[in-house]
């Protein structure tokens, strides 16, 4: 039976952060993943049909990542892992010809709007002006810090202008946010659209402020040469740096605890880790309470607020692959060349309701119109595709459970795939004589091949039911620290919640360190989470 200090559950990317910063802090920590390859979402692989040509499964566009202090404190760029910047971030194609487009440039995405829309354009400066203090100042400083109860930050925020502006603006919903503030129906339903790809729900109250804070970030969009996975790669180069160990396809079968404490956990193989400081989950609540401890270990009304964690129904992606002899050459390009370099494509989204129909039938369990959005990760990085040939992909937002079950997937699979195919083809013909090959995933499959996106919900929780802040995952859960001692949580299900920022698993690793070295008044923990 080996012991170690401290054992993660799951070697995702906040997983892997949380380990990261343990094991450089001197513990001895190994993490445990279920699957193959370490890194959860952050997936690259190689088209065995079709050698040379990789897809990234699940992420790929990635926001300011090199701007994460996790990223310099654990010297990322040192163990392999490169970022690309491109000027024009997204492009969204409408059917009349017109491109909406978000620059990095501001001035150039204010042009853009602009040219459909000149009030519209003036009223998203004024917003993103308005909000980047507010983005700077308050917003992300809250991300990279363990949340506070919501009653201290009301009263915090009512202190400032600016935080009472941000109270204010976030009592609305993105949707009353966007028809409050413009009125062309082809930039309302973009805008919503943009707010939907970062996973929050149109109607969720608490987000109005969502869409100003996006265009008044700083962060810029990014992407990983050769990949998601070389992410992953270069966090688990640091951690055996360290002396950790990252070992896969090492599923779980329960936590174990003695007198009050984590003490280790138990695999599906019958081998036994012990762990004497502490356990750290990166999953689901459902997984680590539900499934990996008994409910007779479980104070009164645990069990009742795992089961009530709730997933987003408009996170499930459908997704199309694409091998390519040549790049799609959308028919934008003839009015708008730069198009063909935009990072991200969305098409289908001509107006507002196209958006709330899309709801709707998420609402219903059917496929609703068809918006797709993705891009040709070749075009900024060749080393994805054979030389001279290139891959491209497209996303779809299609309901988890189809028709109530997500068995109906099986059958839906390929007709879904072609309708996906035939509407790219109408916005980039080329494509037809282009393909070589191509394959698609479904919410089903995604759910089954990676548990921890239940219900095949990327973002691992929804951002409503109060899960948010100091509510995130649940109360008592709310600071990374659990009902059983040494039990802790560091997943995308605890604040500030999903997407690849890392931000879960950096803010626990804070909250680690500072129990396990406080009892020894020592400021190593302080000196190695990089304080700003």
């Amino acid at each position: 039976m080996t012991t170690y200090d401290g054992i993660i559950i799951g070697a995702g990317h906040n997983g892997l952060i949380t380990q990261a910063y343990l094991a450089k802090a001197g513990l001895k920590v190994i993490s445990l993943d279920a699957g193959p390859v370490a890194g959860g979402g952050l997936s690259t692989v190689e088209d065995e049909k079709h050698p040379g040509f990789f897809h990234n499964l699940h992420s790929y566009f990635h926001r300011g990542i090199t701007s994460m202090p996790w990223f310099t404190d654990l010297e990322l760029a040192r163990y392999g892992v490169e970022y690309l910047q491109n000027d024009l971030y997204v492009s969204v194609l409408q059917r009349d010809g017109n491109v909406l487009q978000w620059w990095n440039d501001f001035e150039q995405t204010y042009r853009s709007f602009a040219a459909i829309d000149r009030d519209d354009a003036d009223n998203l400066r004024y917003w993103r002006d308005r909000f980047i203090p507010i983005t700077r100042d308050i917003i992300r400083p809250e991300a990279a810090t363990p949340p506070e109860p919501a009653a201290v930050r009301r009263e915090r925020l009512q202190k400032s202008e600016d935080g009472r502006l941000l109270l204010q603006v976030s009592e609305l919903s993105p949707y009353e946010f966007v028809s409050r503030e413009f009125n062309h129906p082809a930039i309302k339903g973009a805008l919503l659209f943009i707010n939907g790809m970062r996973e929050v729900d149109l109607r969720a109250k608490g987000f109005g402020h969502h869409l100003p804070s996006l265009f008044a970030s700083s962060a810029q969009v990014q992407t990983c040469r050769g990949g998601a996975a070389s992410l992953a790669r270069a966090l688990v180069r640091s951690i055996e740096a360290s002396g950790g160990t990252v070992r896969t396809n090492a599923p779980v079968k329960r936590i174990l605890s003695f007198e009050g404490r984590a003490t280790g956990v138990e695999l599906q193989n019958g081998e036994v880790l012990k762990a004497s400081k502490f356990v750290v989950s990166s999953v689901n609540p459902h997984i680590t309470f539900l499934d990996l401890m008994q409910r007779s270990e479980l104070p009164p009304g645990w069990a009742g607020k795992a089961e009530g964690f709730e997933y987003n129904t408009l996170g499930p992606l459908f997704t199309l692959h694409l091998n390519l002899k040549e790049a799609p050459v959308y028919k934008a390009a003839d009015r708008y060349p730069e198009v063909q370099k935009s990072l991200m494509v969305i098409m289908g989204i001509d107006k507002i309701d196209t958006f709330l129909e899309l709801v709707r039938s998420h609402d219903e369990g059917t496929i609703g119109p068809s918006v797709l959005w993705g891009g040709t990760p070749t075009a900024i990085d060749p080393s994805q595709a054979p030389a001279g040939y290139h891959t491209a992909f497209m996303w779809e937002k299609t309901p988890y459970a189809l028709r109530g079950n997500s068995l109906n997937w099986v059958d839906e699979k390929s007709k879904h795939a072609q309708r996906m195919f035939d509407l790219w083809c109408e916005y980039a013909p080329n494509l037809r004589a282009a393909t070589i090959d191509s394959f698609a995933q479904s919410p089903h499959e995604t759910a089954i091949r990676h548990p921890n996106m239940r219900e095949a919900d990327l973002l691992i929780g929804a951002f409503r039911n109060g899960q948010v802040g100091a509510g995130r995952p649940f109360a008592g859960a709310e600071d990374y620290r659990t009902f059983l001692g040494g039990l802790y949580l560091c997943g995308s299900s605890s604040h500030p919640g999903g997407n690849i920022t890392g931000l879960p698993g950096y803010n626990a690793a804070k909250v680690i360190m500072g129990d396990q070295f406080a009892r020894q008044g020592s400021e190593t923990s302080h000196a190695m989470i990089g304080e700003r």
